[in-house]
């Protein structure tokens, strides 16, 4: 039987149903336990099922999402989720998703969403004035930082490539005069993916030696020249440190080198007075690549890319058929590698205007005052804290890596609160990220009273 879709809303009101049971969701996730229970995970069983035959009401297509999804989702958007660099979702943010996606625009180009391009592209502004960042530059709205890297990399391999002569878009890479890529011993991983993808192979790169909390020594720096990319970071994944971005920029651009900045929740220190000394010099850099759903809040996902020379990406990204016009505005999809995809930038938008400046510094600079509150009460404790906790970002060691696996597998067992565990210069530790703009001072004593005493128990 063929569905007619507005008679089915108008008989089951699923929009209005689906709206109460996402309310009901956001109000009770500070009671739940912010990871599933084993029975949550048991019940995911009942989705796999034989792709259906006949069509299945849309009203009983939600009561199964929510009674068998919403108990297994990770209550990442509370306040006491501290894994993995990710942030909340700020309300204007989820409220614009909600009109983005009855919306249902394709960003590609203008002409198919003129409020898409308009808001991707005020976004794109307010983003490089809140960084610092030249004010020339151009960018685009991608998935995450991966992509963000990806996109960024491409770029300044085209731009390398055609100060050699050598035309890349039209010729590839076989046979291309070679391009020197230079990283951190302490690169993520994520830039490592990137920068396959782009075509320079893992074994091919050049590591420069790091210090303790990760920041790339300049003095240790290989000879540079117009045919390297050097990747630095702003704030490390793990200890939340920054490369000498002034000192690296300055020698690279006397060689005519690229500098890529991995900044996917860092960079967004600068917004703040009391960090914005951390940030320093990286706006002198050639690229940025960051996350606007990690320290911003904006829901998933929300990757952003900057590059300063807007004619090396458009070069690289633009794809060009007789159907699709551009016209003489900014065209989105000419900026980005995907061509059809959502409108990241309603959300983009929504979370910058409903924060402003003021917003978004405060926002900062609480959940480094949380991160410093862990860090003080791990030490006070007698835990060894790994890391000099200059924002967010909080390493613990509980003893032993066999003690320390211990209480990070018992901390999220017990579900008041989420933190993953990782390997910090050969030591394991729990590393404790403090991003959302829902975390209070009340979040981080009831999570800090059930870590320690967890521990407590696995070290005495």
């Amino acid at each position: 039987m063929a569905l007619n879709p507005n008679e089915e809303f108008a008989r089951d009101n699923v929009l209005r149903r689906a709206a109460e049971k996402a309310r009901t969701y956001i109000e009770g996730l500070g009671e739940r336990r912010v990871a599933p229970s084993h029975k949550d995970l048991e019940n995911l069983a009942n989705f796999r099922e034989p792709f259906p035959n006949a069509p299945t009401d849309s009203m009983q297509v939600l009561e199964m999402l929510d009674s068998f999804g919403s108990p297994a989702t990770i209550a990442s958007t509370g306040g006491r989720y501290f894994g993995f660099v990710q942030g909340g979702t700020l309300p204007a943010s989820l409220a614009a998703n909600w009109l983005a996606g009855a919306w249902d625009q394709n960003a590609a180009l203008r002409v198919m969403s003129p409020v898409a391009a308009e808001l991707e592209e005020v976004a794109l502004r307010w983003v490089t004035e809140a960084l610092g960042l030249p004010q020339n530059c151009e960018g685009g709205l991608v998935t995450c930082a991966t992509t963000a890297n990806f996109t960024a990399l491409v770029a300044a391999r085209h731009a390398l490539l055609a100060q050699a002569g050598w035309n890349v878009e039209d010729d590839g890479m076989f046979g291309a005069p070679p391009i020197r890529v230079i990283v951190g011993d302490e690169v993520h991983a994520s830039m490592l993916k990137a920068l396959r993808l782009a075509g320079f192979g893992k074994k091919r790169l050049v590591r420069v030696e790091v210090d303790g909390q990760g920041r790339m020594c300049a003095n240790k720096l290989p000879p540079l020249n117009d045919r390297t990319i050097l990747c630095v970071q702003a704030g490390n994944v793990n200890t939340g440190a920054f490369d000498p971005a002034a000192e690296i920029c300055a020698r690279a651009h006397e060689q005519n080198a690229w500098v890529h900045v991995d900044g996917a929740f860092g960079l967004w220190a600068s917004v703040s007075p009391k960090y914005a000394n951390l940030t320093a010099g990286f706006g002198h850099a050639d690229s940025w690549a960051t996350d606007a759903h990690k320290w911003p809040n904006v829901n998933y996902d929300s990757g952003i890319v900057l590059v300063k020379d807007g004619l090396a990406l458009r070069s690289a990204m633009t794809m060009t058929a007789a159907y699709l016009e551009a016209g003489a505005l900014r065209e989105p999809m000419y900026h980005t590698p995907e061509a059809s995809r959502r409108a990241r930038g309603v959300e983009l938008w929504a979370a910058l205007k409903s924060l402003g400046r003021e917003g978004l510094c405060s926002l900062i600079e609480r959940t480094c005052a949380h991160a410093q509150r862990f860090a003080e009460g791990f030490q006070d404790a007698g835990f060894e804290v790994l890391n000099d906790v200059v924002i967010n970002q909080v390493l613990v060691s509980f003893g032993s890596a066999e003690v320390t696996h211990e209480v990070i597998r018992a901390v999220q067992e017990d579900g008041t609160c989420w933190c993953g565990g990782t390997l910090w210069q050969g030591k394991s530790a729990m590393r404790v990220s403090v991003s959302s703009w829902a975390t209070t001072q009340a979040d981080v004593e009831r999570s800090l009273e059930v870590i320690l005493r967890i521990a407590s128990k696995f070290s005495s």
